[in-house]
């Protein structure tokens, strides 16, 4: 028994049943990814759909006579039954080596990919339920094939076959079990985001004030659009809670413990303003930075009504899924508007980005401050507690530092020589950007001109003109906010309380 000139005695049938659990695996890993990311249609039904579109059209309508209104769901089962037959022929190529039928697992998956991708409004983000498949394929199939290989050389040919179904058994209940979890998830995270699109919150969108965009082309636009405004959290799934079962608990040096509906809140006074938020992890230059226009109600109101009481200086907050952070008393009272968001730019929180509600605290990194999926304030002391970032040795507190970023011309680009528009952000939330300074190849510093802005808790647009000459190039920037405070030239990384540094590009100027 076992293996010669690369043929196992395996029979034909255990290699078929190794490719059909494959498959299987793959498919289910698919539709998880499908579900927990609540895309439109699974990579299945996106190639049933792509078939529908090929079909031609008299072809289709007898079709349609001989199913009626079962021609859609007999349609997926048939691509599924397609797909499981594909995957044991894939399996049954593993008696000659698992390289032939990896090739025709990737080739379903770029069969899958195209069908994905080329329906209408479909954005890399939708075959990210094919590539979690594909990979599924690609890495279990070696596994289960070595497997095969394993039985068949250590045991008789009985033993062998009832040790692989085995191993087969229990990957195709696992597979079916990752399919279900991820479908009652999805599930979940669909109803949510139901109930979401419902609400009419009494809201507006807020109107981007004339002058904040500088209209150079390439510069990060002045309002970041909810898809794109950056996402960093420790949340594997996404948490997705109902708005009719929020509950907001306000307790532990107070006089008054609150507990809070989401109701509760929409009916209270609303405040909105513009607010740009930043990432600690932001490196000089990085993009986790971007300003949406918030509304909500004042966390200074909330605290007011439970009344705290003397030696609080802290607010540990809660999210949903555990994550902690400890936020300055002072920073939620004072006159910046730290509010309990309900709405990002006139909409409803997307779930990624905390619906139902969220913490924004102008001028604070999010590490400490912007807890999304917000369920639990117990105002407490510092020395009384460490939240989820403080214990892995970032700073307690973490202040928002002065930065600039150049986002035109890009590192390594080239333009043409003459004339050149560069420009891009600058931010110091709550205290506010006085001017911007730039200087090219080293030379002196020169002053920018900036767009308006409606608070000094925004970040800015800046642009210049250069006389370009022919050859390479270098271009920094620099900041000063209206503390009087310039950004410091020396590089340091981001632990453990924010990166420090110039942004520099180099580029080319050519004719």
């Amino acid at each position: 028994m076992g293996e010669h000139g690369g043929v196992t005695s395996a029979p034909r049938t255990q290699h078929a049943l190794l490719g059909l659990v494959v498959g299987l695996a793959g498919l289910a890993v698919s539709h998880a990814v499908t579900m927990l990311l609540t895309l439109r249609a699974t990579p299945l039904v996106a190639v049933a759909e792509a078939i529908i579109e090929i079909t031609p059209g008299p072809l289709a309508e007898t079709l349609i006579a001989l199913t009626g209104q079962y021609d859609k769901p007999i349609l997926v089962a048939g691509v599924f039954l397609g797909l499981l037959a594909l995957s044991a022929w894939a399996g049954a190529l593993t008696q000659r080596g698992a390289g032939l039928a990896a090739l025709v697992f990737v080739g379903l998956g770029t069969i899958g990919a195209v069908a994905v991708l080329t329906r209408p409004g479909a954005t890399a983000y939708d075959a990210m339920p094919v590539v979690a498949g594909t990979v599924t394929w690609v890495v279990l199939l070696p596994i289960l094939h070595d497997q095969l290989l394993k039985q068949h050389r250590e045991h008789e040919p009985d033993q062998a076959r009832r040790r692989f179904l085995v191993t087969a058994g229990a990957v195709a209940v696992a597979a079916v079990a990752v399919g279900a979890v991820g479908q009652v998830a999805g599930a979940a995270r669909r109803g949510v985001e139901t109930a979401r699109t419902l609400l009419r919150l009494p809201v507006r969108a807020g109107a981007v004030p004339d002058g904040a965009e500088a209209g150079v082309e390439g510069v990060a636009p002045w309002r970041t659009p909810n898809a794109d405004f950056y996402r960093i959290d420790t949340a594997l799934v996404v948490p997705t809670v109902d708005p009719t079962e929020w509950r907001l608990r306000v307790h532990g040096l107070v006089e008054r413990e609150l507990v809070l509906t989401y109701e509760d809140l929409v009916e209270r006074e609303l405040t909105e303003d513009w607010v740009t938020l930043c990432c600690v992890s932001n490196e000089v230059g990085g993009d986790l930075v971007g300003n949406a226009w918030w509304s909500g109600v004042r966390v200074a109101d909330v605290l007011s009504e439970a009344g705290v009481r003397p030696g609080a200086d802290a607010v540990l907050q809660t999210s949903e899924d555990g994550w902690t952070c400890g936020t300055p008393l002072e920073v939620l009272t004072d006159d910046r508007n730290a509010m309990l968001a309900l709405a990002m730019n006139g909409e409803p929180l997307p779930i990624q980005h905390g619906f139902p509600v969220r913490m924004v605290v102008p001028g604070l990194y999010g590490y400490v401050s912007a807890t999304k999926w917000l369920v639990d304030l117990e105002v407490s002391r510092f020395e009384d507690f460490t939240a989820y970032w403080t214990s892995r040795g970032w700073a307690e507190q973490a202040p928002v530092k002065t930065s600039s970023r150049i986002d035109v011309p890009r590192s390594g680009s080239q333009v043409r020589a003459g004339s050149v528009r560069v420009g891009g952000v600058a931010w110091a939330q709550h205290t506010g950007i006085e001017k911007v300074e730039y200087r090219l190849d080293g030379g002196a510093w020169a002053e920018a001109d900036l767009g308006r802005v409606p608070n000094v808790d925004t970040w800015v647009q800046w642009t210049a003109t250069l006389a370009m000459s022919a050859g390479e190039h270098t271009l920094a920037v620099r900041a000063t906010d209206r503390s009087g405070y310039t950004q410091t030239g020396v590089r340091s990384g981001v632990l453990p309380d924010g990166a420090t540094g110039w942004h520099s590009v180099d580029f080319t100027a050519g004719s």
